[in-house]
C-alpha cells in the first residue's frame, strides 16, 4: 500500500453507522414527532431495542461512548427509576403484535447493575414489549464488574450473546488507556458465560493505541484466538478529544502513524483469517457457522449504531440518555445529559430532543451508503427498482467517481459498482461520495484507516 494512496483515503470521514450521520440531527425533531411515529407502528414490524446504561466505575481513556465516571451505586439507581418510565411510555404506543426481535443492553457499563435491578429492568421490558420466542439478548461486558450472582442474573434474563471489550492486553497500552484487565480476567468471564449456556461470544479489540506495536498487536490476536470467541470486531482507535475531553490524557506523541495502524490492521486481520473466521465489512470476524457471516453470505448484513448485524428489524428503539432509535420515518436522540434525561422521564416518560426526518433522497443515499459498508458496493438496478426516481442521480456519482479513479479502489463491472480488494479498507471513503451532507462542515470525525 503506498504513502500516497493512504494519504488520500484515510482523512476524518464518518463511520456510517448512520446516514444522515448524528450530526446532522437536529432540535426541529423531538418528541412529538416521536411520538408520532411510535404512534404509526404496525404490529406486522418487527423491533429492535438498544437500552444504555450510561455509567462506569472507571472511565477507559480511550473510549469515545456516552458515559460517566461512579463509585457509588445510588445515582444508578436514579437513573434507572428514570429508565423504567421511559420504557413504560414509549411501550404504551407499541402494537402488542409487534415483537421484539433483538434486545441490546449498552453502555457505559451494564454489568455495574446489581443483579436485582438487571432482572427488574428485564422484567419492565417484557411487561411494556412484546418479545418473540426467539428473541437475541446481547450485553456489553466489563470483566471487572462481574460474579457469579451477576453472571447468574445475566443468565436468568436470557443473554444469548455476550460482548466483552478487550482492546489490547499489553500492560503499558492498558496503563496508558486506563483499562486494566488480564487475559486470565477475560478467560474467566468467557469460560463463566459458556458454562451457563450462552451461544455467542464477541470480543472488541483496537488498534492505533498508545504504544501498540505490530509484536503487542500479535501477542493479544493470538490471546483472543485461544478463547475460540465467535465474532471478533477489530476496530481503530479513534482518537476525537475536541468531543471526548478524556482522550488529552492520552499522549498523542505514542500514537502510532496512519502507516502503522494500516500494517496493524493487515496484520491482525491476516491472523484472524488464517485462524479460520470470515471478514464481515471493514471491521468485523466471524466463524463461517456464524449468523453475521451468513447475513454476509446471503447479502443481509445490516449497519446500525451498534456497528455491523445480522438483524433484520426494521424498527430500533434507543431507550436511555443520548440513545438513538431509527424508525421509518427518521432518527430520533435522547437528551444526552443524565440530570436532564431524568427530568424528562419522569415528567413525561418521552425524552427525544434532537432527529432528523429522512427525505426521499436520505433513504437512497442511506441504501447505497449501507451496500458499499456492507457489501463493498451496489448495484444499478436494485436501486432503480427501489427509488425509481431518483437511483440515476447516484448512479451517475458512482460513474463519474469511478471513471477518474487512478489508484484502482473501484470499478464499474456491467450494472454495478464495486470496491476492489485494494479500496476495501477504505470503504469509509468511498461512502462519503455519495454523502450530500458531508461538504456542509458539520462534526469532525476519525481517521478512516
Amino acid at each position: 500500500m503506498t504513502k500516497s494512496l493512504l494519504a488520500k483515503y484515510s482523512g476524518a470521514v464518518p463511520r456510517y453507522t448512520s446516514y444522515p450521520t448524528a450530526p446532522h440531527f437536529h432540535e426541529g425533531v423531538a418528541c412529538g414527532n416521536y411520538a408520532r411515529w411510535l404512534g404509526a407502528l404496525t404490529g406486522e414490524q418487527d423491533i429492535s431495542l438498544y437500552i444504555h446504561i450510561p455509567y462506569c466505575d472507571r472511565l477507559c481513556w480511550f473510549c469515545a461512548c456516552h458515559t460517566k465516571h461512579t463509585l457509588k451505586y445510588e445515582p444508578i439507581t436514579t437513573y434507572l427509576a428514570s429508565l423504567h418510565a421511559e420504557i413504560e411510555k414509549v411501550g404504551s404506543f407499541i402494537d402488542p403484535a409487534a415483537k421484539v426481535t433483538a434486545v441490546h443492553f449498552g453502555g457505559g457499563s451494564p454489568t455495574m447493575l446489581q443483579p436485582d435491578d438487571m432482572i427488574e429492568l428485564m422484567r419492565r421490558l417484557r411487561a411494556a414489549f412484546s418479545f418473540a420466542d426467539d428473541v437475541e439478548i446481547s450485553v456489553e461486558m466489563d470483566p471487572n464488574d462481574l460474579d457469579d450472582s451477576r453472571y447468574d442474573a445475566l443468565a436468568a434474563i436470557g443473554m444469548t450473546r455476550a460482548s466483552l471489550g478487550v482492546q489490547d492486553f499489553d500492560p503499558r497500552v492498558q496503563k496508558t488507556i486506563n483499562r486494566i484487565q488480564t487475559f486470565e480476567q477475560t478467560a474467566g468471564v468467557v469460560e463463566a458465560v459458556r458454562a451457563r449456556g450462552v451461544h455467542s461470544v464477541n470480543c472488541d479489540l483496537l488498534y492505533g493505541l498508545p504504544y501498540q506495536t505490530l509484536e503487542t498487536l500479535e501477542s493479544t490476536v493470538t490471546d483472543i484466538i485461544s478463547l475460540d470467541p465467535d465474532r471478533i470486531a477489530l476496530f481503530g482507535y479513534a482518537h476525537v478529544p475536541w468531543m471526548k475531553k478524556h482522550q488529552q490524557m492520552i499522549p498523542e506523541a505514542a500514537l502510532p502513524d496512519v502507516e502503522a495502524r494500516y500494517e496493524q490492521m493487515v496484520r491482525a486481520a491476516d491472523m484472524l483469517l488464517a485462524a479460520g473466521y470470515e471478514q464481515i465489512g471493514i471491521d468485523h470476524f466471524a466463524k463461517p457457522a456464524d449468523r453475521l457471516a451468513i447475513a454476509a453470505r446471503e447479502g443481509k448484513l445490516r449497519r446500525n449504531f451498534q456497528g455491523y448485524t445480522d438483524d433484520g428489524a426494521e424498527v430500533l428503539i434507543g431507550l436511555g440518555a443520548s440513545s438513538i432509535g431509527q424508525l421509518p420515518q427518521g432518527y430520533i436522540q435522547n437528551m444526552p445529559a443524565t440530570g436532564e434525561y431524568q427530568k424528562m422521564a419522569l415528567a413525561d416518560g418521552l425524552c427525544a430532543v434532537r432527529g432528523i426526518e429522512f427525505t426521499a433522497d436520505d433513504r437512497l443515499r442511506a441504501y447505497v451508503i449501507e451496500q458499499v459498508m456492507c457489501n463493498f458496493g451496489f448495484d444499478f438496478s436494485a436501486a432503480r427498482a427501489l427509488f425509481p426516481r431518483g437511483a440515476d442521480e447516484v448512479i451517475g456519482e458512482a460513474r463519474v467517481f469511478a471513471a477518474g479513479d487512478r489508484d484502482g479502489v473501484c470499478r464499474i463491472e456491467g450494472d454495478r459498482f464495486s470496491l476492489t480488494a485494494a479500496g476495501r479498507p477504505f470503504a469509509r471513503s468511498v461512502a462519503a461520495v455519495f454523502d450530500a451532507y458531508l461538504s456542509n462542515g458539520k462534526g469532525r470525525h476519525s481517521i478512516a484507516v
